[in-house]
Formats: C-alpha cells, structure tokens, sequence
C-alpha cells in the first residue's frame, strides 16, 4: 500500500477523472470494482441527475468511490448538499478556489482532493487544508491550467512544494506512463483519455471512435480568454482559430462557443460542430475495451517496467 491506496482504500493507486459527458455511474463502478477509484463527473449533470448517479453507484459497487465538482459551474451549493445528504465520501474539486468548500466538505467527514496546474496552486491548496493533490499537466484533455506546464516538469516541482499526497495527471494512460510520474515524485496517477475509450464511458460511440483516430498533433489548447480547453482539430476548432484571425472580442469567442457545444460533441456525437475534449495521449489509445481489461493492461505493464528498469546500468 502507498499514500494514495491507504486515503482512499482502494487497491491500486489508479483515479480515474471525472469528465463531463463520459463519467457517469457506470465508468465510475467499473473503475472502482476493478481496484482502482472511479469518479462521477458532477460538471455536466443538472443536481438531480447528479443524486440519481450517486444512487445508482451505490448499487453497482461496494468499493469507494467519489464525484467530481469543477467549482465554476452554477447550482454548486445543491451539489454540495446532495453529496453530503447521500454520504459521499471522497471529493475532487477543481476550477475554483479550494478555501470556499473544503471546510464544509470536511466538517462532513468527506476526503478532499483538489486538481491544480502549478506549484503555486498546489500550496495554496495544501494550506486550505485539502488532503491531497491533484497535479495535472497541460497534455491534458479538457478544460487545463494556464501555465502551460507539462507533467513531466510540473511533478517534480509540486512533490518539491508539498507533504501531502499527490496524483499525476495528464499524458498518463499506459502502465509506463504510470510508473514514469511515480518516480517524479507522484503517490498515484489520474487518468482520463484512456477511461474515456472505454466500453462504460458515458460518451457517444462516435466520439470514442473519434479518440482512437486521433494521432500526435491533432489536439490543441485553445480559447485561452474564456478557459483554456484542449480539443481535437475538426470544424468548430478551425471556426475558433479563423475567428481568432479577426482578433475578436471575449464576447464573440462566447457567442462562438455559445451553450451545450461539449455535450453536443462527446456525448451526442457530433464531430463536426461539437467540443470533443480529449488529451494528447489519445495518440496511444487504439482500442475501446472494458474497463476491468483497462486496468488489468495497465498494471502488467507498469510491473513489466519496472523490473525493466531494475535492468539498466550505467
């Protein structure tokens, strides 16, 4: 057992993210039955879709479990209610500032992760009390840090600012890629892409497909003024960069991307017109497969090299 298996007891030091439109009940069980920690992603469902997810997780696992609450989207303080009032234990919070709900969440017995994209952010969770981090590179798929840091440079540095427990994030979806952000420094990895390409991802079957068609350089991070978001390159991305070409105004952007655009893209399946949030290492992912299978690859491949690595002289 290490840091992250003991917080949360679980078995393996594997979270899987909580993504709008392709973490719900299913993937979050799966994930959770398979030894690792699945996350509901609270960000695209209205609050009672949100208890109903919460319910039926219950129902599919006896393992631990938790939510996801990115802390800019509306209706946070009936989330928040309906995760105490239907006794979640673990939560990650993101996109806001960790002083504003971590109080009340502990006070109800509840673990507390927050996701941040700098060391400077990592302290400042750490000091609000959270118990433990989430650090999560710039590879990433969705919404992203500002910094532009990748997890290969921004693990060490946050292990170097913090006591508490950290998660790597971003870029990780091989058993390779796990071990490489445990010896940075990390006590445990987030993945995301790779659950997204999943037989219990909530996403549309298209946009599953769409993942494993993605190779090297076809996601970008963009619409900066707003929040930054990688995406793949398909209709509406070049409808943002030709606007970007007539240097619009925050409210053009907005009224580009107007409402719905990601769940339209990855929960609908329309490649064209929609937001299709996924992380550089799509370019990895080349099978859709359940989540037990997932896992189970992951592992052997992690143990696999690290006794490659024991192998190597100098």
């Amino acid at each position: 057992m290490n840091r992250i298996t003991q917080l949360f007891t679980i078995q393996y030091p594997i979270i899987q993210g909580g993504m709008i439109w392709n973490s719900g009940y299913k993937l979050a069980s799966a994930v959770s039955n398979a030894g690792g920690l699945g996350l509901i992603g609270a960000g695209s469902m209205y609050p009672e879709v949100l208890r109903e997810h919460i319910q039926k997780c219950k129902k599919a696992t006896d393992k631990p479990f938790g939510v996801n609450v990115p802390m800019l989207y509306p209706n946070i303080e009936e989330i928040m209610q309906i995760i105490k009032e239907e006794g979640v234990k673990i939560v990650f919070t993101s996109a806001g500032n960790p002083k504003t709900w971590t109080p009340f969440l502990k006070e109800n017995g509840i673990t507390v992760v927050h996701v941040v994209s700098s060391s400077k952010f990592a302290l400042k969770a750490q000091e609000a009390g959270v118990d433990a981090i989430v650090a999560e590179g710039f590879e990433a798929g969705g919404h992203n840090g500002r910094e532009e840091t990748t997890t290969m440079t921004l693990i060490p540095m946050v292990r170097e600012q913090i006591s508490i427990p950290l998660i790597a994030a971003g870029g990780i979806a091989t058993g390779r890629g796990m071990l490489a952000a445990m010896i940075l420094g990390a006590d445990g990895v987030q993945m995301g892409s790779r659950f997204a390409a999943s037989n219990e991802s909530s996403a549309h079957n298209a946009f599953k497909q769409s993942i494993l068609e993605t190779g090297e350089g076809d996601t970008q991070l963009t619409l900066k003024e707003l929040a930054p978001v990688r995406l793949i390159k398909n209709k509406f991305y070049q409808d943002v960069q030709d606007l970007y070409g007539k240097c619009p105004s925050k409210e053009e952007l907005e009224a580009l991307l107007g409402k719905r655009r990601a769940k339209r893209g990855m929960f609908e399946g329309d490649l064209i017109e929609g937001e299709l949030e996924i992380g550089q290492i799509a370019g990895l992912i080349h099978d859709i497969l359940p989540v037990e299978t997932i896992v189970n690859n992951i592992l052997k491949e992690y143990h696999s090299a690290k006794k490659e690595c024991s192998t190597f002289e100098f």
